[in-house]
Formats: structure tokens, C-alpha cells, sequence
């Protein structure tokens, strides 16, 4: 494990597959792990990939989710295969992925600011078209609030990703935040489906002209919140997962609960590589799905571990100007954090 420090923070690295399995902010653990990560028959078995055998914390998934044009893992090499540390000092490491990813070379900067963790990838050279997305997970206790940056549509993909296990409707456009149900009702996205055993994924749009993009998530019975943040330009979608006890076969086995991921990238939902080569709900809104290997992309992400102040309980703004985060509650209350200039630039 590769181990960075700053203030009262501390970030793990596993350079085994590119995650980040522990992030500690003031005694706060804003991120997920897999319960299964230290059990050796799971880390034994060929047939599960190794992202899902390592998985952890946030890494980066290029392609995306399946990959049926090439035949690439799950997530792709950059959730499965090894990263080599390439410098490190005490708050800042640089990583380089041992493979190509369709000719493309991969880098990774993780860096410790206070109660920030900063994520930028350089993507260079390759042919092709491939999806990308951040993959940072979350776990509620007791559920949560969420809270989203302006968003065009939200979307329902037409398959599920566990079969019976469904609370929202399969394949639905809509306009808000709030998705029809098997069961008739509608679900309000900002609210996590804690009392449900469910297995689900949405696609969030971002909103026209939307430059900074995020996702606020309140936890109950933690009392604190976790912003992510990213360039929307560069990732015009936030797809959350609901994992929630749902999976019943190896190796989740029932237990992975309360988990919520918060899925940022260049994607259509997770339809595959192919349907994101093609047109579809998302070109049709004028949205990019894949971007173009050849040229260097960068990839700016960014998350921040914070307590909730009192009476919180959703987000209505939140801007970022001069070094300073500025977030803006519901009820008009304000909070300023400090966040390292040019990250977005």
C-alpha cells in the first residue's frame, strides 16, 4: 500500500488494481470497501475479476463497465491490472498503469489537501473510442441525503443489472429527479433507498453549460458529508448504483449493503461500449458517450470529507472561486472550505 498524509488526513493506495481502499478525514471514512477484500478464497478464485476482488474506495474504469467490442475486463485495465509508482512524497503520488489501454498510456496523481482528495488522469495516444468513469463508493448505515449540481435528465437503463431485484422502472427518461417504480410510485433520487434490498443504477445528465459539476451526500447515522467533484465538460454524466443487499451470489453474497456509488464519466449508463459507439438517449441531448483515443485527455476529479454543520439536510449551490469551495444549504446557510486553486483550470 502506498501511504499519503496531510493534517489530519490519511489516504492508502493499493497499487494492485488502482483503488483507493482508505481515506480518513479528522476520524471520518467517506469511502466503501468490498467485505471481502481480505478473504483468500475470494482472492484465489480466477473466476472473479480483480476488480471486484480488490474492490475499494474510488479508481478509474476505462472502458466503463462492459466492454463488448474488445472483450476487456469489466471496468478495463485500469480497474484490474497493477499501477507502478512512478514519485512519491508525503502527500502526493504518481502512478503509471503497467498495460495499454486500446495503444493508450494511462497515468494517475493522487494528492492530500486537508479534507481534500485530488485525482487527476492523463490519458495519451491509442486508437479507438472507449468510455471512462470514476468510480468512488460510499456506504450509509442508515441512508442518506443526496444533493446533485443542475442536471438536463434523468434515465433508467432498459436492462437491469440484477433481474428481479428493481425498484425503479427499466428504461425511463425523464426530466427530474424523480423515477417511476415497478410498484407504481416514483422515487425521489435525492433520497437513498435504505429499507429497500434492491439492486439499481440511474444516469444523471448534466445540465447545459455546466462547468463544475457534484454530488453531495449526506449520511444519517454519520452524521457528515462527502462532496465529489468533477469537470463536466469532461464527464457529462453521474451514474449512481444502489447496491443494497441485493446481489445474493459470490462474492456478495447479501452483504453488500448500504452502498451507494457515485459514478462520474463519459458513458451511456451502463448499456456498454458498444451502445456508447453508437447513437443513442444521450448523443441524441447533444451529450458525448465516448471520447476519442489519439489526442491526451485529463481527467480532473475531486472529493471532500466534511461534517455536517447542524440543520443541514440538502445542498442548493455549490461553487468554487479563488481557492474557495463554497457550499450553500437549502435553508440558505453557508460553508467555506479551502480548495487548492487551478485543480479545474
Amino acid at each position: 500500500m502506498i501511504r499519503l498524509a496531510h493534517g489530519e488526513a490519511e489516504a492508502l493506495i493499493d497499487p494492485s488494481a488502482g483503488n483507493i481502499p482508505h481515506w480518513q478525514v479528522s476520524g471520518r471514512t467517506p469511502l466503501h470497501n468490498a467485505p471481502w477484500r481480505d478473504e483468500a478464497e475470494i482472492q484465489d478464485d480466477p473466476d472473479v475479476a480483480m476488480v471486484d476482488k480488490r474492490l475499494a474506495g474510488d479508481f478509474l474504469c476505462m472502458p466503463f463497465g462492459r466492454d463488448d467490442v474488445h472483450g476487456l475486463p469489466i471496468h478495463g485495465p485500469t480497474a484490474n491490472a497493477p499501477w507502478e509508482v512512478v514519485d512519491q512524497d508525503v502527500a502526493v503520488a504518481r502512478f503509471a498503469l503497467t498495460t495499454d489501454v486500446l495503444g493508450a498510456h494511462v497515468t494517475k496523481e493522487v494528492r492530500l489537501v486537508g479534507p481534500c482528495l485530488l485525482q487527476t488522469h492523463v490519458i495519451d495516444g491509442g486508437v479507438g473510442e472507449v468510455t471512462f468513469a470514476h468510480h468512488p463508493m460510499t456506504r450509509m448505515a442508515e441512508g442518506g441525503r443526496l444533493s446533485f449540481s443542475r442536471k438536463r435528465a434523468a434515465m433508467t437503463d432498459p436492462m437491469p443489472q440484477h433481474e428481479g431485484y428493481n425498484l425503479w422502472s427499466l428504461n425511463q427518461l425523464r426530466g427530474d429527479l424523480k423515477l417511476d417504480c415497478d410498484d407504481g410510485g416514483q422515487w425521489d433520487l435525492r433520497t437513498y433507498p435504505a429499507g429497500h434490498r434492491v439492486e439499481d443504477f440511474c444516469t444523471l445528465a448534466e445540465a447545459h453549460g455546466s462547468r463544475l459539476g457534484w454530488t453531495c451526500v449526506m449520511r444519517n447515522a454519520e452524521d457528515d458529508m462527502l462532496v465529489v467533484l468533477k469537470d463536466a465538460a469532461m464527464m457529462p454524466v453521474t451514474m449512481l448504483w444502489v447496491s443494497n443487499g441485493a446481489r445474493d451470489f459470490p462474492p456478495w453474497n447479501s452483504r453488500h449493503v448500504g452502498v451507494l456509488g457515485i459514478e462520474d464519466g463519459c458513458a451511456a449508463g451502463g448499456e456498454g461500449l458498444a451502445r456508447a459507439m453508437e447513437d443513442n438517449r444521450l448523443t441524441a441531448m447533444g451529450l458525448p458517450t465516448v471520447i476519442a483515443l489519439g489526442r491526451r485527455h485529463v481527467i480532473r476529479h475531486a472529493m471532500v470529507s466534511l461534517p455536517r454543520p447542524p440543520g443541514w439536510s440538502e445542498l442548493a449551490e455549490i461553487t468554487l472561486h479563488g481557492g474557495e469551495l463554497q457550499l450553500r444549504e437549502m435553508g440558505g446557510g453557508t460553508l467555506i472550505v479551502p480548495f487548492p486553486e487551478g485543480h479545474f483550470d
